[in-house]
């Protein structure tokens, strides 16, 4: 029995193990992609549409600790830089906490939030953690930047 799961952690290793360590980083860019896409898309939306957002803010998000219009400015350049910083993986810790801050800041304001809703943010809140916790991993400038640093070090 022994010699069986030996040989089949054996297998594991040398087939799995290559195939997880090249998909893992791409599955971490299309998430950091998937969630960058969300909020981006959102600033957009509030960019187009200022009276609205400005509305909105006044009206119907109770920010708290905010004017309604330093909120709204601030939701919206967040909404539109961190995504671009995270899908090229540049500060992609400060970009996750930002948008996680931003995420949590929206299920706070909003008064009534449907449960499909509060499931979305939880994910994206799921997504954004994970970028905090890993970093943007081997697709991303803060690697690259990494790496140059490290060669730099030694090279000295």
């Amino acid at each position: 029995m022994n010699a069986i799961a030996k040989n089949t952690a054996t297998h594991y290793a040398r087939f799995v193990n290559p195939v997880t360590e090249l998909l893992q980083p791409v599955a971490n860019v299309i998430a950091r992609i998937y969630v960058a896409m969300v909020f981006f898309r959102s600033g957009l939306t509030k960019l187009n549409d200022w009276d609205s957002t400005l509305m909105l803010f006044e009206y119907e998000y109770s920010v708290p600790l905010l004017n309604f219009k330093v909120a709204a400015w601030m939701a919206t350049i967040g909404e539109l830089v961190l995504p671009m910083l995270l899908i090229v993986g540049l500060a992609s810790r400060f970009s996750a906490a930002g948008l996680l801050i931003v995420n949590i800041v929206a299920v706070i304001s909003l008064e009534e939030i449907a449960p499909a809703a509060y499931n979305e943010h939880l994910i994206w809140g799921v997504i954004l953690a994970h970028v905090i916790i890993w970093g943007g991993d081997k697709l991303s400038i803060d690697n690259l930047l990494k790496r140059k640093l490290k060669q730099q070090l030694i090279s000295q």
